[in-house]
């Protein structure tokens, strides 16, 4: 009949999937992060005074070397210990590329999350707080400001130094100038053994910190307290990936 035959064509029809779980939360992210960092620039700008200028010179340039740091903390200690927290880190040594498929949402969402409260927060300042208060704290506030970008930025920045066609010319400008992590300065990290140059934002705290031996302080620190060693597992995991 003419129902059944609907009701056929109807089994067979196939429909967009809505995302679910981990891909809602990469959207909800998204998309909170960036309303409110809109939000924040639109206040900051508003607050801003030609006597901060000095200060708020000083606090994006120590917001955005406080980022390159803590990516290097981050990926340096997923590189190095532990086992199921850091596969993804593990798996990127064995295909570098793999950063470049994801899409936007999939590379910025947690990121974006994790930066959620401080935007938050800053967002509630500028409802609650004086005028004259938000005048005073404004170059602390640009200092947080900088450091959330480079935060929420970094797996993009990432993905990029690993993209070698199509990149947009402002990007490449970027990382001709090193503002951002340039490709060529993030080889270094993926010459095995992979234990050199983990700071992913700008790159700019992995000379020193290479030359003043920081990151094999702290692995020597964490060895004699533990007796683990850094990346040891190495080898299973690319026979397991394999």
């Amino acid at each position: 009949s003419c129902c059944n035959r609907m009701a056929e064509r109807f089994k067979t029809c196939s429909f967009p999937s809505f995302p679910t779980g981990k891909r809602l939360q990469e959207w909800i992210s998204v998309i909170l992060c960036f309303s409110l960092i809109c939000f924040n620039f639109y206040n900051l700008l508003f607050y801003l005074r030609l006597e901060h200028t000095p200060s708020i010179i000083v606090g994006i340039f120590a917001g955005v070397i406080t980022a390159d740091f803590l990516s290097g903390l981050f990926h340096w200690g997923a590189d190095t210990w532990g086992s199921a927290f850091i596969r993804p880190f593990r798996e990127h040594h064995i295909d570098p590329t793999a950063i470049t498929r994801h899409d936007f949402i999939e590379t910025n969402g947690d990121n974006c999350f994790m930066t959620l409260v401080p935007l938050a927060n800053m967002a509630y300042k500028f409802v609650s707080f004086s005028p004259e208060a938000l005048y005073e704290t404004c170059p602390w506030e640009c200092y947080v400001f900088a450091l959330i970008i480079f935060i929420t930025m970094t797996n993009q920045i990432h993905k990029w130094s690993h993209t070698y066609f199509g990149l947009p010319r402002w990007v490449i400008f970027l990382q001709d100038w090193h503002i951002i992590l340039p490709r060529k300065h993030h080889r270094i990290h993926h010459v095995s053994p992979h234990e050199t140059y983990f700071c992913i934002t700008t790159g700019w705290l992995n000379y020193p910190l290479e030359k003043i031996g920081f990151w094999r302080c702290l692995e020597n620190i964490i060895q004699g307290l533990t007796g683990e060693k850094p990346r040891a597992d190495d080898m299973k995991w690319a026979q397991k990936i394999k």
